[in-house]
């Protein structure tokens, strides 16, 4: 049974890592063929086949309903009551992963069900594109990064796999600054932004996703940081006054960070 618990987690941890490079190239392959042509067959927020839509709905409409989906399942699981419900029907150990699973999941669906609406509102070229090109890559550098500042392998349920296999208990949440949080409370935030909305071409679609998923950012931080200072308490209350939630605009105007960052970020 341990074993099976762990090959869960290895395989849902595999699920994610192609989940999320996919991401980027269903945001990004257009304009990255142009580099990459071999992209140019897969499918983007931009074109593509279309499986398993909801029916009966306008395309623009069943894409927003995607979207809330997957908002929905990924800021609600993360809540510690329903972790609370989940637990009583599977280990606690393999809770992160399942979490992940259905994020994944339901990331995949959308990728297939999406229905691209080409319109274009914006086109760039020459050195503008290459910029925004540029900076939609930094962006989902800096997602991935943010997760090893704070602590990759628990974020995706693979430290509590390992921890219940070799019989050893997980140290508990510590509340640490590591890196860019120490100028920035939500770095992976700030790539999120910078991937979706950093295009050299925005389209009717691309422009849906951007604005819903920017919105449900703002959604996520605020019960997010709901939940780390009921945790925390004045400790992370200290750190939002002195960290800028995004972009460091407290420290570049010189106010020095504090310490404190929960290493399980949930969302």
């Amino acid at each position: 049974m341990k074993f099976i618990k762990l090959g869960y987690s290895v395989i849902t941890y595999l699920f994610f890592l192609a989940v999320f490079n996919y991401l980027v190239l269903f945001l990004g392959a257009g304009f990255l063929a142009e580099w990459i042509p071999v992209l140019s067959t897969a499918k983007t927020v931009d074109s593509g086949s279309v499986y398993f839509a909801l029916p009966a709905i306008p395309a623009w409409l069943g894409n927003i309903v995607l979207l809330l989906v997957f908002s929905f399942q990924h800021s609600i699981m993360a809540r510690a009551g329903v972790k609370r419900v989940v637990t009583r029907f599977i280990p606690e150990s393999a809770e992160r992963s399942t979490y992940v699973l259905f994020t994944c999941a339901l990331l995949a669906w959308m990728f297939l069900a999406w229905q691209p609406q080409s319109s274009v509102i914006w086109a760039t070229e020459g050195w503008l594109a290459v910029s925004l090109t540029l900076i939609f890559l930094l962006g989902a550098g800096l997602v991935l990064w943010s997760t090893f500042m704070i602590s990759h392998w628990r974020l995706f349920g693979l430290s509590q796999a390992w921890h219940a296999f070799a019989g050893k208990e997980l140290a508990p949440d510590s509340f640490e600054t590591p890196s860019l949080y120490k100028y920035s409370r939500h770095p992976m935030y700030v790539g999120i932004l910078l991937v979706m909305w950093s295009t050299p071409q925005m389209t009717v679609g691309h422009l849906v996703l951007a604005l819903v998923w920017t919105a449900y950012v703002f959604i996520g931080i605020y019960f997010e940081e709901r939940d780390l200072i009921r945790h925390f308490g004045q400790q992370y209350l200290d750190y939002r006054n002195s960290v800028s939630k995004l972009f460091p605009f407290k420290s570049l105007l010189g106010s020095a960070p504090m310490p404190g960052r929960d290493k399980a970020k949930a969302n």
